[in-house]
């Protein structure tokens, strides 16, 4: 009961902090976009993302380690692009990964985010996409087009294929956009595995203390492959990928031996 207290009153501290420092940030994100855009803007904005990141160490104990960085391109491939594919569990990915990556990403997202206070304003200064998800044909055209237009200039694109945030230890649905996308455009899908829940679980502020594994695996060529095929090559390594560094949220999922089978 008592970690509990402790745990809830660290989130609480850790929820003001963000809040206050977002404004004074996103107001200087805001002001610097009036004299400079693209990259400039995009990085000021990181800039408050580690803060945040920080914040959840220190305030909270929620540290982070990554695995498998040498699979992407190195910073000083500056027209190298890729899509990123993750799997999405808390807040905590979407704060964190902007800060590991040496190039700037452009996450795929719903309008929506743009009219929260000052973070979305924030947002809506930066080159990502957002779409209005109830014009289904309208927001893929916009996501291979601004796509396209992002990987020529070497930026990263981020898509979630599962959709939405998915509670510790389940999978959802893998949806093709992600590799539509990178078929369209040539480039190479990289599938990333994050156990964000253990410390961040989805749809809450309650952080309790630990560390957050997030495996980066190699890139997987999109070239004369089709989507659903690619997904299923994607979804594979990120689910297996998911047991390894999360194994006791699988437990009540492990699959009987040959010798258990036999004996049934």
């Amino acid at each position: 009961m008592m970690m509990l207290l402790v745990s809830a009153l660290r989130s609480l501290i850790f929820v003001l902090w963000m809040t206050l420092t977002v404004i004074p940030w996103a107001l200087g994100v805001l002001l610097i976009s009036v004299f400079a855009r693209g990259d400039t803007v995009y990085w000021a904005c990181v800039g408050w993302l580690r803060l945040a990141i920080a914040g959840a160490r220190v305030i909270c104990g929620v540290s982070y380690r990554v695995h498998g960085m040498d699979n992407l391109p190195t910073a000083q491939d500056k027209t190298s692009a890729v899509v990123l594919l993750a799997k999405h569990q808390s807040t905590f990915e979407t704060f964190a990964l902007p800060t590991i990556m040496s190039h700037p990403m452009a996450y795929v997202f719903k309008r929506e985010l743009l009219y929260v206070p000052f973070f979305g304003w924030a947002m809506a200064r930066m080159d990502m996409i957002h779409i209005d998800r109830s014009r289904r044909s309208e927001a893929w055209a916009k996501v291979a087009a601004q796509g396209k237009r992002l990987a020529e200039m070497g930026h990263w694109v981020i898509m979630f294929p599962e959709g939405t945030r998915i509670a510790r230890g389940e999978k959802g649905e893998y949806k093709t956009g992600g590799t539509r996308l990178a078929i369209a455009t040539g480039t190479p899908v990289v599938p990333i595995a994050v156990n964000s829940a253990r410390c961040w679980p989805r749809k809450s502020f309650l952080l309790r203390p630990g560390v957050v594994d997030i495996s980066i695996g190699a890139p997987i060529a999109s070239v004369d492959r089709k989507p659903g095929e690619l997904m299923e090559e994607v979804e594979a390594w990120i689910e297996a990928e998911m047991r390894r560094i999360d194994p006791e949220a699988y437990g009540e999922q492990r699959c009987p031996s040959l010798a258990e089978t036999a004996s049934a």
